[in-house]
């Protein structure tokens, strides 16, 4: 399964830029990465998805992948002195900003140098960034291969070694070995397995279900109110609290007896605070299927923080500093940090 790579006599740019989750890096990755070097001086690879929590989409941090790249370069022969990092957000509601990122990412290292090609192939819908930097000539990579990360982690959660072994540089392989003794890959494969039964209790509707679901930022004197997920996906996640609609409730009533199960915050307490709705209908937002959520903000303004009791679904509810909250990605289920950041920062 090792992708040909082709030999390309030209002149060497002095800045790639190769932009992916590699989520983990296989043997395409590498490939790309090779064949980028042979037309560049310093490949920047870009690495998405930075501070994700873990989940069965994104396994690994961004400094895992970061260590794995350079490491299967410097195994296949590649000084570790030609490539360079730029980790970015996933900023799911607000395109600017993540372009903005990797902008900022990439120029740290060009420090004002026009010399920048984009490499990448027009694969899918997935591959839409590739014609959002106009200032960087598109050099198009001809790796032709059938790998994918999505196959990698599948056959990984799935336990297929063999197969999960033959799509791997070396050094990515015995990583991934190492990683499955730890405690982080057993909670993975038990969301897997659960977002795989989920999935299929649906799979023989006439047409793909599109769920809705509700959710509330409640914020009081500089703190929003979060709970901790009890149960799969998300498991010890933190986020806001919401669940699914009711066929009997309109949006709003459904936002206010879910905030009740799960935090024990009377509908009362909140009558008369509702400050903003927003629809965020990210098509992957949720690795349960397509699934829209009505996100209602409450302001409560000053004073002493309510008491809190958890309830069904929420293994904790509790008040958090905004400050703390903003400051930690990685601990929030989904795009419920990004969700709770249009709100509070909009002022």
């Amino acid at each position: 399964m090792i992708p040909s790579l082709p030999t390309r006599p030209r002149r060497k740019r002095t800045f790639g830029v190769y932009i992916g989750r590699f989520e983990p890096p296989h043997l395409a990755h590498l490939a790309v990465m090779q064949e980028a070097l042979q037309d560049v001086q310093k490949l920047i690879v870009v690495l998405g998805s930075a501070r994700s929590a873990r989940s069965t989409k994104n396994p690994f941090t961004a400094e895992e992948r970061q260590e794995l790249i350079s490491d299967m370069l410097h195994e296949a022969g590649v000084a570790r002195s030609r490539v360079l990092f730029a980790q970015v957000r996933d900023y799911y509601y607000n395109e600017s900003l993540w372009l903005s990122e990797v902008q900022s990412g990439v120029a740290a290292h060009v420090r004002g140098s026009s010399d920048v090609a984009l490499i990448g192939h027009y694969k899918d819908e997935s591959s839409y960034y590739l014609r959002s930097f106009p200032a960087w000539e598109f050099l198009p990579t001809h790796v032709v291969s059938p790998l994918s990360a999505t196959g990698v982690r599948r056959a990984y959660f799935e336990d297929e070694l063999e197969a999960t072994r033959e799509m791997l540089p070396p050094s990515v392989d015995r990583f991934l070995s190492a990683f499955r003794q730890t405690p982080e890959f057993a909670a993975l494969q038990a969301e897997y397995r659960y977002l795989k039964q989920y999935r299929a209790a649906w799979a023989s509707a006439p047409y793909a279900p599109i769920f809705v679901t509700t959710d509330a930022v409640i914020t009081r004197s500089g703190h929003v109110l979060l709970v901790r997920r009890a149960g799969q996906p998300g498991q010890g996640r933190l986020a806001m609290p919401g669940g699914f609609l009711e066929p009997s409730e309109t949006l709003l009533t459904s936002c206010l007896r879910e905030v009740h199960e799960e935090t024990g915050l009377s509908p009362a307490t909140l009558e008369g605070r509702l400050r903003a709705q927003a629809v965020f209908d990210y098509p992957d937002r949720s690795l349960r299927g397509r699934t829209v959520t009505h996100a209602f903000h409450f302001e409560l303004g000053l004073g002493q923080l309510p008491t809190l009791n958890a309830g069904t679904d929420a293994a904790d509810a509790f008040w958090m500093p905004l400050s703390e909250a903003l400051a930690q990605p990685e601990a929030f289920f989904e795009d419920h940090h990004a969700i709770i950041e249009h709100f509070v920062l909009k002022g």
